[in-house]
């Protein structure tokens, strides 16, 4: 009976455990959100950026140029939270969304606007899934932030998405040529 009962404790104990771990995995705490997301922020601006200055399409430069106003109004935003917490926002990308941004610039043309716009799909995919955590964060300002710019982060990933499908379309049309 009493080994039993140790048993049954130690199932509790660990199930509890186990759903503090699970419950926790799907937040971030307000630091690492305010420097992932000034992070991903300061990587879309510098794509779009590229983007203005690589691609012959004008759907690629409309859309980077939306890219670039939208996320440094939400940058500038976050670091107005960030300052009244004492918080540090990043100053520059994260090393993944280099190396992103590094092979970006060795492609020319439709080649370019195709990786753009796929990587655009992927960032804003990866964007959206930080700030759901961040909706979820203990600090209210962090969470009213975050779940205030998730509509508009997933319109940008729908916009990215179409951008995808067109820039792809675009170029297989040609080669058919």
């Amino acid at each position: 009976m009493k080994k039993t009962n140790i048993l049954l404790a130690s199932v509790i104990s660990l199930s509890l455990s186990t759903f503090s771990l699970l419950a926790t995995a799907n937040t971030i705490d307000a630091d690492d959100f305010v420097e992932d997301a000034s992070a991903a922020g300061i990587a879309e601006i510098e794509a779009g950026k590229l983007a203005l200055q690589k691609s012959s399409s004008s759907a690629v430069k409309v859309f980077a140029q939306k890219m670039i106003d939208d996320h440094t109004a939400a940058n500038k935003e976050l670091a107005a939270v960030a300052k009244s917490k004492k918080l540090e926002v990043s100053t520059d990308a994260e090393l993944m969304n280099k190396a992103k941004a590094f092979a970006l610039k060795q492609r020319d043309g439709e080649s370019f606007d195709v990786a753009y716009a796929n990587n655009q799909v992927a960032a804003h995919e990866k964007a959206i899934e930080l700030f759901q955590k961040g909706a979820k964060s203990d600090d209210a300002d962090i969470r009213a932030f975050a779940a205030g710019a998730i509509p508009k982060l997933e319109t940008h990933l729908h916009e990215a998405h179409e951008l995808a499908a067109s820039t792809s379309a675009t170029k297989m049309e040609k080669k058919a040529k």
